[in-house]
């Protein structure tokens, strides 16, 4: 059995497996890829903004830090691309 936090055999694999997919059956306005070929705990991103919302037309990369008990816990995604959301916005008094 092994550590907390060390990746094992079967999260790689699992990784492995989705980047795969996506790269044989890309998904419409999204593409991934490793940040490093060394590894797969890193993606990096690129949002294409959808049609008829006020994204349209914007390019929005974005981190993907897959954690090494994926897929027990969630990876993290952080945008690399400023931009705004409603739901970070704080309003000043």
């Amino acid at each position: 059995m092994s550590k907390p936090g060390t990746p094992t055999p079967s999260n790689t694999l699992i990784l492995r497996r989705q980047l795969q997919e996506l790269t044989k059956h890309p998904v419409e306005g999204f593409s991934a890829g490793l940040v490093d070929d060394d590894n797969l705990f890193e993606w990096e991103v690129l949002i294409i903004g959808p049609p008829d919302t006020m994204y349209e037309g914007g390019f929005f990369k974005a981190r993907l830090t897959f954690p090494p008990e994926f897929p027990l816990l969630p990876p993290k995604m952080s945008f690399i691309t400023p931009m705004w959301h409603p739901n970070s916005c704080v309003s000043s008094p």
